[in-house]
């Protein structure tokens, strides 16, 4: 009987070792075994290092039922994001409005429709991206977000751009912009004109609601998506 034992260590201990042999052959003699990635660092957004990408799901636990700011007294959902983790295009926006804040989704409100007819215009469908806000809950009266608020929720937002790595990410707006690309500089000096986060093209352009006042803003801005679709078709 121990000599059966032997001979079948033997026997599963050689294919063992044929596994490992073929896997450096195609060059996965480095594969992790399971689990081993799940305690490497989460990747940061210039994705350098030995660590593995965060998921979107890991990151709204973290956030979880948020109170770090006062917008948390008067919302009704956390507005996380909505979409494709692996999205090729990323919509970044100010913050929820009343819809938004009562349905827990961004842009499902009359400047979401319009988005949506943006994005379809575009070539794409609303699950094919990646939409999210700066703030994650609604500024009483749609007031503009405040400094500290946004500092209490830009580090979501930065790892919710390092979880999905888009190819591009497009700056919805005078708060979006401003705060991804750390300045004071006017949306309509911003517009139109590529810039870098963190290594990754990012465009500048009117938000949707601005649209809604002022429609001849739509030629500037599809000039603006044009650009975005050219980038991503070349890379």
């Amino acid at each position: 009987m121990a000599k059966e034992i032997q001979a079948e260590l033997k026997s599963a201990l050689g294919q063992a070792r044929s596994i490992l042999e073929d896997l450096e052959r195609v060059g996965l003699g480095e594969v992790l075994p399971t689990g081993e990635d799940e305690r490497l660092p989460v990747c940061n957004l210039d994705g350098s290092g030995n660590c593995r990408p965060e998921t979107l799901e890991e990151i709204a636990a973290d956030l979880g039922d948020c109170h770090r700011c006062n917008l948390s007294k008067e919302r009704q959902n956390i507005v996380f994001g909505v979409g494709n983790p692996d999205a090729e295009i990323v919509f970044v926006g100010e913050g929820p409005g009343r819809e938004e804040d009562l349905r827990g989704e961004p842009f499902v409100g009359e400047a979401g429709r319009l988005l949506d007819r943006i994005i379809q215009a575009m070539g794409f469908q609303r699950s094919d991206v990646y939409i999210c806000n700066v703030v994650k809950c609604r500024p009483p009266r749609n007031r503009d977000p405040e400094a500290e608020e946004i500092a209490a929720c830009e580090p979501f937002l930065q790892r919710q751009l390092a979880a999905i790595r888009p190819r591009v990410i497009v700056a919805l707006g005078k708060f979006a912009a401003q705060t991804l690309l750390q300045s004071q500089t006017p949306i309509s000096r911003l517009r139109g004109r590529w810039a870098e986060y963190h290594g990754i093209p990012l465009m500048p352009t009117f938000h949707p609601a601005y649209l809604l006042r002022t429609p001849s803003g739509k030629r500037d801005v599809w000039e603006d998506m044009k650009q975005v679709m050219k980038r991503v078709e070349e890379d």
